[in-house]
């Protein structure tokens, strides 16, 4: 059964930025496109890439190291349709940000 987790308050992540935390062991990056909150495993898929340190242009991260990009709505990889990245559903409670894992 997941929970929420708090992992940032919102002010941290301004609109168009993104913030890497560590939840139980995991290192997952919480994006703000336009005020809505998504998260992400930070690890690339392709090669292991941090996510968190790469390119986010409106609701997609481009990988640092081989430019492969993602929906951050959603974990797909626009480089490769058949693969994802872990999502988690995120929420706002006061000025916490929240993610379910």
């Amino acid at each position: 059964m997941s929970k929420f987790i708090v992992v940032a308050k919102a002010e941290e992540i301004l609109p168009g930025q993104c913030h890497t935390v560590e939840v139980e062991g995991k290192q997952i990056t919480v994006f703000n496109v336009d005020g809505n909150y998504y998260a992400l495993d930070d690890n690339c898929i392709h090669r292991g890439g941090p996510l968190g340190q790469g390119n986010l242009e409106e609701n997609t991260i481009t990988c640092p190291w081989h430019a492969w990009k993602f929906d951050v709505k959603t974990g797909t990889c626009l480089t490769n349709p058949m693969a994802k990245v872990a999502s988690y559903q995120t929420k706002l409670e006061g000025t916490n940000v929240l993610i379910s894992f």
